[in-house]
């Protein structure tokens, strides 16, 4: 059965891959997984059909038969554990990568995400220097401990996974701040996500619903 996703019909990013059902396309392109698109307007978000996909009327969701999920990381340790390829065989090793699931969402994503609001919603009021003084600081801080963890490895714990999937997601939302580039080897790490096949599948489909042109234009 293929799945069907939503998305944003007009990507608030504007096609730049930060939208959150980027992570699931990826998971499913490295899978191989075919899935659908459900494009949604962001009326159509908040209306009853959407509601009962996802109660707090967001992207994305994701629908297998009867399965209804919401949440991008629970979507994408969903695929996960159905198809091989994001998480090791070992019983250690797997909890290690789901581990490096919830840092990336619970414990590095929240200032890095409060940054990017406070850019859009904070810009004009007199404390917006001040706080985003102390969002960076936070951000630098979690920053430093993850370059120290990661050092010269390729992935945070062995081969790619979905750990390493959503961490990259995650740090893309720094890019263009600067930030980033202070700790060489995450910048690195970023680029070697973006040049995996599957994250360039993924990467232009969510791209092609802006600009309307399909990757194979």
């Amino acid at each position: 059965m293929i799945p069907t996703i939503t998305a944003f019909a007009r990507s608030p990013d504007r096609g730049r891959g930060l939208a959150r059902d980027m992570r699931v396309r990826w998971a499913l392109e490295e899978v191989g997984q075919p899935y659908d698109v459900r494009l949604l307007s962001f009326e159509a978000m908040k209306e009853p059909a959407h509601l009962a996909r996802h109660p707090f009327g967001q992207i994305p969701t994701y629908e297998e038969g009867d399965l209804i999920l919401f949440e991008s990381g629970a979507i994408v340790l969903h695929i996960a554990e159905r198809h091989p390829g994001l998480l090791p065989d070992d019983a250690n090793a797997r909890m290690r990568v789901i581990a490096w699931m919830f840092a990336a969402l619970n414990t590095v994503e929240p200032p890095i995400f409060e940054r990017s609001l406070a850019n859009i919603l904070e810009r004009d009021e007199p404390w917006y220097e001040q706080r985003l003084q102390v969002l960076e600081a936070n951000i630098r801080k979690r920053l430093g401990d993850l370059s120290s963890r990661l050092d010269d490895a390729e992935w945070l714990d062995g081969a790619f996974s979905a750990g390493d999937l959503l961490m990259v997601t995650v740090l893309r939302r720094l890019e263009g701040s600067g930030m980033l580039e202070e700790y060489p080897n995450l910048s690195t790490y970023v680029a070697r996500g973006k040049a995996r096949p599957a994250y360039q599948r993924a990467f232009d489909a969510q791209l092609a619903v802006f600009t309307g042109v399909s990757a194979t234009d």
